[in-house]
């Protein structure tokens, strides 16, 4: 069979770059020995013949030692390579008079990475090939017989990001791939709107599955199943979602790839996806090779590692002098979490997706970043450091469509969110005290009640420690008796909050509520920073309750002013199917939304927010290849995405037919 387009090799290395990861070399040994870190050398001329040694014995060796402990460097997250790189170097230095022992072994393959990096920025040497050159080899083997003559699909989400966010960054300069893509013609941005649940795991599910029903917000209350919590994150329970919503036909079903996804789209083909990562078979996977290929690429990751920490640590400091607002309390944890979403895994998926495409058999891979909406959450949406993911990240694409020079098939791209987020001041900052504790107030005294608040934060942190299980749910012991004990639970999901009276085994009423706590919905509806509550009456079905209003669902009737303006003319459409799943709550509680100062307030403690109706949250962006025809209705839900993809899909394999 012929191949679907003529490709390149990727070019060798330049004399220049050689000369300089020398000297870097030879120069990381040396800062190490100077400074007494485990490194003695007797003369400076033995480095220079130890470098050269150990490049040799990489160039022969190091292919066969990464697939040999390739389990070894994937259960320790890559730092096994640093290790593996390091007793390389200990083995070798003594014939050169060289003594390398103790954290040497780590740091000094980490200073000769970290020296030949600083080097390449301050000299301008960087070859964009030299980040596939050492994949190709391997890629080359791994190809079977026949090569695909139609188009594989890769669809890169970038998680949290906004459409209008992404325009500002583009006019900003700071994302010139996607700019060029868009100039070129090659592709074509699109808005879509989420559902009323403007977060990662209905929208996921919806992308992924094709199906996002009965997933209210990101953690809900089921009172049929004994008032049982469920949570879009926690790996056993992200596991009991997929085997909820799967029809065993999700996007990757056909020779798919997952990669840092909630959701497996059914395929096994997974690295870093929650639903399938307890299982330890599935967290190794050939495609990792890509990440160890070349021995100092992980100490680059390492390397940036460190530096996106450091800028976190200088962040805080100047969002504190300059007392930007509004600001929340980080914490020493985020800064680790900063530099493992917006470093980590971002490179992992960046590599492994190169590997992918080299070797050319997948048909389709999804893979999300996630470090701009984690920074975005703690930082702001439109921060500085927001923006630096944001220009990060542009990196990642130019990176993937430059690859397809040496892909034996063409790929296709699409680039895409799955929410946005919207800005502002938290409910706490705004009225004094959490929103748990002003329900709390609206109670008899004698009322137990347990709140989790905390629903979007740091919520894919138990990503990085997949072996443990103590943050399976992100409950501990206590909180699950003190759940079980208690007669109201609140729930946060970004500017959407839910109250659960547990005492009742159904969804209780307008009327039933009012009887038996009347203070309740009457508090909430007055508080000023609340925008519309949703509850069900007897009498009239379910109704949107504002300060000034009611918007009666079942009819679209609406009495004095309309609770819903300004959230969007889709928005009564959105709350109808959501109070129409197995687990709405008695009470749902939205915030309010300031569209000139387009700000909510979230129910959690983050700056930006999603998780319900208000703003840019709602409006996330797909941007897909011109010449597909997806019409030009508006896309309302996951489910149309999904269904736009899977579509996509199988008109480019239709294309193989039509060739023959």
């Amino acid at each position: 069979m012929e191949h679907v387009k003529k490709f390149e090799t990727p070019p060798r290395i330049t004399l220049k770059r050689s000369i300089l990861i020398f000297i870097g070399n030879v120069l990381g040994i040396y800062v190490i020995s100077f400074f007494g870190l485990g490194v003695t050398v007797g003369e400076f001329d033995d480095i220079a013949l130890l470098v050269i040694f150990i490049s040799i014995v990489n160039a022969v060796l190091w292919p066969l030692l990464t697939k040999i402990f390739m389990p070894f460097l994937v259960l320790t997250f890559g730092v096994g390579s640093l290790i593996l790189n390091g007793l390389l170097l200990g083995l070798f230095a003594p014939l050169f008079d060289i003594e390398i022992k103790g954290m040497a072994i780590i740091l000094a393959p980490l200073a000769m990475a970290i020296v030949t990096t600083i080097m390449s920025s301050v000299l301008t040497i960087e070859e964009d090939s030299s980040y596939y050159r050492s994949v190709y080899r391997d890629a080359k083997r791994k190809r079977k017989g026949e090569v695909k003559n139609y188009p594989g699909l890769i669809i890169v989400e970038i998680d949290g990001l906004s459409y209008d966010v992404l325009r500002e960054a583009i006019d900003k300069g700071l994302m010139p791939k996607i700019k060029s893509m868009i100039d070129d013609g090659t592709h074509t941005l699109r808005k879509w709107e989420t559902d009323l649940s403007s977060q990662t795991g209905a929208s996921q599910a919806g992308i992924l599955h094709g199906n996002n029903a009965d997933i209210t917000a990101f953690r809900w209350i089921e009172k049929q199943n004994n008032n049982q919590m469920m949570q879009c994150s926690g790996v056993s329970k992200v596991k009991t979602l997929e085997e909820r919503i799967s029809d065993g036909n999700g996007l990757l079903v056909d020779n798919g790839a997952s990669r840092s996804n909630l959701f497996s789209g059914d395929t096994d083909n997974v690295i870093f996806t929650f639903s399938k990562i307890l299982n330890l078979r599935k967290l190794y996977n050939r495609a990792w090779f890509s990440v160890f290929s070349n021995p100092s690429n992980f100490a680059r990751i390492v390397l940036l590692f460190i530096a996106e920490m450091i800028l976190e640590i200088i962040s805080q400091i100047k969002h504190r002098v300059l007392n930007i607002r509004p600001r929340i309390k980080r914490g020493i944890s985020y800064i680790i979490v900063r530099a493992v979403t917006n470093v980590f895994l971002r490179e992992i998926n960046t590599s492994t997706l190169v590997g992918d495409m080299l070797v050319g058999d997948i048909d389709v891979a999804y893979s999300t970043y996630l470090g701009y909406d984690e920074i975005a959450h703690h930082s702001g949406v439109r921060d500085e450091d927001s923006w630096f993911a944001l220009k990060g990240m542009d990196k990642q694409i130019r990176r993937l469509v430059t690859a397809t020079k040496y892909t034996p098939r063409d790929y296709q791209f699409v680039i895409q969110s799955d929410h946005g987020q919207t800005n502002g001041a938290t409910f706490k900052q705004r009225y004094g005290e959490s929103f748990e504790d002003f329900v709390k107030s609206l109670l008899p005294k004698d009322m137990k009640m347990f709140a989790k608040m905390s629903s979007n934060e740091d919520h894919y942190a138990e990503s990085f420690i997949p072996l443990t299980k103590n943050n399976d749910d992100l409950i501990d012991e206590k909180e699950m008796k003190d759940m079980g004990d208690s007669e109201v639970i609140v729930l946060a999901s970004g500017n959407l909050a839910m109250i659960y009276l547990t005492q009742w085994n159904y969804r209780l009423t307008y009327e039933e509520i009012n009887e038996f706590l009347p203070n309740l919905i009457p508090g909430i509806i007055n508080n000023e920073y609340i925008g519309f509550i949703v509850v069900n009456s007897s009498e009239h079905g379910d109704l949107a309750i504002g300060k000034n209003g009611t918007y009666y669902l079942d009819t679209d009737r609406i009495e004095g002013e309309n609770p819903l303006e300004g959230f969007g003319k889709n928005i009564a459409g959105h709350i109808k199917r959501n109070v129409s799943f197995k687990y709405t709550p008695d009470i749902l509680v939205n915030s309010f939304y300031d569209a000139e100062k387009d700000e909510v307030c979230a129910f959690e403690e983050l700056v930006g927010s999603h998780g319900g109706a208000g703003g840019s949250q709602s409006e996330p962006f797909i941007l897909y290849p011109s010449d597909w025809d997806i019409g030009m209705d508006e896309i309302i839900g996951a489910e149309n995405i999904y269904k736009i993809l899977k579509t996509s899909l199988k008109n480019l394999k239709e294309g193989e037919t039509d060739d023959k």
